[in-house]
């Protein structure tokens, strides 16, 4: 076996800064408050930061609408903020991976501005701006936020292409000028010490340059365009190129969020060979639960399709790339909420989804909060929801006669919203999250489900997270075996080995609120215990008595 590379055997820790820790009680999350917190980090036994953008924005989709790629937006802080933040970082023995919006910027980012007073400006090519057809856009393209794709400049007699919110237009990476720009920012922030980047939205970087029309969607004369926009091949070639001149030059590590991924495209990205990305962060892999991409047609858990789609990629990228683990980020409700049993088993539940996911082969990103257990933050008001994709679904709803009571459970349940409201640190009014109001009511709980209740009781969803990361580290099943996923078909159980050289490791989670038992299979009769998220398991002649939302994972030392 080859020596794993030094993120291969780390913790991530997943930060959404403007909900994150108030420093000066201005009710927003900053640099600050996230310097003030790294000793809490570094105690998960964590060993890299990454944070989500905290760049100068107008705020219309979370901050990924950038509108200065060097500037500190002045709600979060400094520049000297952000020095103190990677130094106390780099202090602690960890590392800081910062979030990089590459697809699209601010419709109020400089370029955008000069690209809008003339066609013969050098900013111009710096976006996809299209004349329309027969009066209307020039294609069907949908936003990935709903409506339509495209945004008429009356001035310039143009639309402009936004695969998000129409204040996020699109980037042309066609033009040189664009791509160099890309790089100036990387080694910008690489120079003041960031370790590596988290790619959003990075594999849309080509389209297909005569836009086709595509089959609309049901009751919108507009349709979803992917074929024609992810995974273009020409995306390779990007990769390749920021690679070469700037990600390896410096040992700057790479994640990529991605989407739509067969499995040839998959390896592409990310097989050390190829020199392109370090790993994926294949965030459709939480699509089990809804009707095909649309979050706000949910369905009930689906745990054979979930280990399927697990069971698929472990295959996949085994001896040929590197996963991300997530079970939540900013981009979902809160995971406790979605999958787990928040009413009857709350700890118990918390703890099994992270026993389920972090013995899979990949590094670990745990989104702030889910270490603590926390919930959706069940509002009683619409008007408490902010996120854009939000407010703009609803809007939709509400035009075709839905009810606001409908709308209030769906986005209660399913909306970005769930993971962005302030981290519940005590039982302090705000949730200790800040002195004053915040800009996002805090989680409805907070007083029950919080890290300071949790901090000095050992049967803690927090305590369960660092023995957790404690224990797998190292491990050589989890860092380099293969994974085989048992009891495929089982709608209760997810059961899976891992094997390497000399280890093997069973990992069994009870995905149910009944009892169940469960035969190991041969070998694994006199396993040691790893970890186990409610005392010893009960285990005679071979058989596993599993309690309600009971998870275990045992390990055989050959």
């Amino acid at each position: 076996m080859d020596k794993a590379k030094w993120w291969q055997d780390a913790a991530v820790y997943q930060i959404y800064p403007r909900s994150f820790f108030d420093s000066n009680g201005d009710g927003i999350g900053d640099l600050k408050g996230i310097t003030a917190k790294l000793d809490y980090i570094k105690s998960l036994g964590i060993d890299i930061i990454w944070s989500c953008p905290f760049f100068v924005s107008p705020w219309a989709d979370g901050g990924y609408d950038v509108a200065d790629y060097r500037s500190i937006a002045p709600e979060f802080g400094t520049m000297e903020d952000f020095d103190e933040m990677i130094a106390g970082i780099h202090a602690r023995g960890m590392r800081f991976m910062m979030d990089f919006v590459g697809n699209h910027t601010s419709d109020e980012h400089a370029w955008f501005q000069e690209a809008l007073k003339s066609k013969d400006s050098p900013y111009h090519s710096y976006y996809t701006f299209r004349p329309g057809r027969d009066g209307k856009e020039p294609s069907n393209w949908a936003s990935i936020f709903g409506g339509s794709a495209w945004e008429y400049v009356p001035e310039l007699d143009e639309y402009y292409l936004h695969l998000f919110a129409k204040k996020q237009p699109d980037l042309n990476w066609e033009d040189p000028a664009v791509v160099q720009e890309v790089f100036d920012i990387l080694n910008f922030w690489a120079d003041k010490g960031v370790d590596g980047y988290r790619l959003d939205a990075i594999n849309y970087l080509y389209k297909e340059p005569d836009f086709p029309d595509v089959e609309p969607m049901p009751g919108s004369p507009y349709g979803f365009a992917t074929e024609h926009y992810a995974n273009k091949p020409k995306v390779h070639e990007h990769f390749r190129t920021l690679h070469d001149k700037v990600m390896a030059p410096r040992g700057l590590t790479t994640v990529a969020e991605v989407a739509y991924l067969d499995e040839e495209t998959a390896r592409g990205y990310a097989d050390p060979a190829r020199g392109e990305l370090d790993a994926l962060y294949p965030f459709d892999l939480l699509n089990v639960d809804q009707e095909g991409y649309d979050k706000f047609s949910p369905l009930p858990l689906d745990l054979p399709s979930l280990k399927r789609a697990l069971s698929h990629w472990q295959s996949v990228m085994h001896d040929h790339g590197w996963l991300a683990l997530f079970i939540g980020n900013h981009d979902q409700p809160r995971a406790l909420s979605r999958f787990g049993d928040e009413e009857h088993y709350p700890v118990r539940s918390a703890k099994l989804l992270a026993n389920a996911m972090y013995f899979l082969q990949g590094t670990p990103y745990i989104y702030q909060g889910d270490e603590i257990g926390m919930t959706n933050p069940h509002y009683a008001s619409l008007s408490q929801f902010k996120d854009v994709e939000a407010l703009n679904a609803l809007r939709e709803g509400l035009d075709r006669g839905d009810s606001e009571e409908r709308w209030l459970k769906l986005l209660n349940d399913r909306s970005r919203d769930g993971g962005r409201a302030p981290f519940s640190w005590s039982a302090d009014e705000y949730a200790g999250f800040s002195t004053t109001k915040p800009w996002m009511d805090p989680c409805t709980n907070y007083k029950d489900i919080n890290a300071a209740i949790e901090e000095d009781d050992p049967d803690s969803v927090l305590n369960f997270y660092r023995r957790l990361l404690k224990v797998r580290k190292g491990l050589p099943a989890v860092i380099y075996g293969s994974t085989e996923f048992l009891e495929m078909d089982d709608p209760e159980l997810m059961v899976y080995i891992r094997r390497a050289e000399g280890q093997e490791l069973i990992s069994i989670n009870n995905f149910s609120g009944s009892e169940r038992s469960y035969r190991l299979p041969a070998g694994y009769e006199t396993a040691e215990l790893l970890i186990s998220n409610c005392g010893d398991p009960i285990i005679k002649d071979g058989v596993i008595d599993l309690r309600p939302w009971e998870a275990v994972t045992l390990i055989v030392n050959c």
